[in-house]
């Protein structure tokens, strides 16, 4: 088995890192521009903006990587993306008062078409489709 069918950025890991990739540029530029311009109207919500910002552009380099150490910051990001996702969506439906402004994971990424939703599942799926197919390689060239 070569060594692009067990890297993160071979296949479908080339389309989700251009996903993360342009994620990781807008939620730079949302936070960015609202950190700059009325971070005192919702400090919380735009903290969290450019949490999600962080979170992308660090899932995008661990992709890109090789390494095995790189493949569980990448599995660490996206992992913890989901469950950024999941809590503040969940909060911020349950609870709106407690984002007065949309973050990128507001509603589940309803801003972002829900991208924010959907990526991590299928980040993490591709992750363990990668680590399949390196185990497979180890055990045939064991």
């Amino acid at each position: 088995m070569s060594d692009d069918l067990r890297s993160t950025s071979s296949g479908i890991g080339r389309v989700l890192i251009a996903v993360y990739g342009i994620l990781a540029l807008a939620a730079l530029g949302r936070s960015a521009y609202q950190i700059i311009t009325k971070f005192d109207e919702a400090p919380a919500a735009y903290a969290l903006s450019a949490l999600a910002a962080v979170v992308y552009v660090v899932a995008t380099i661990a992709l890109v990587a090789r390494g095995t150490v790189w493949f569980r910051v990448a599995a660490i990001a996206i992992a913890f993306e989901l469950a950024g996702v999941l809590i503040v969506g969940t909060l911020s439906i349950i609870d709106p008062a407690l984002f007065p402004d949309d973050t990128v994971w507001s509603q589940f990424g309803r801003g972002y078409v829900f991208i924010p939703l959907v990526l991590p599942v299928l980040g993490l799926l591709w992750l363990r489709r990668v680590a399949r197919a390196r185990r497979a390689a180890q055990e045939v060239d064991a």
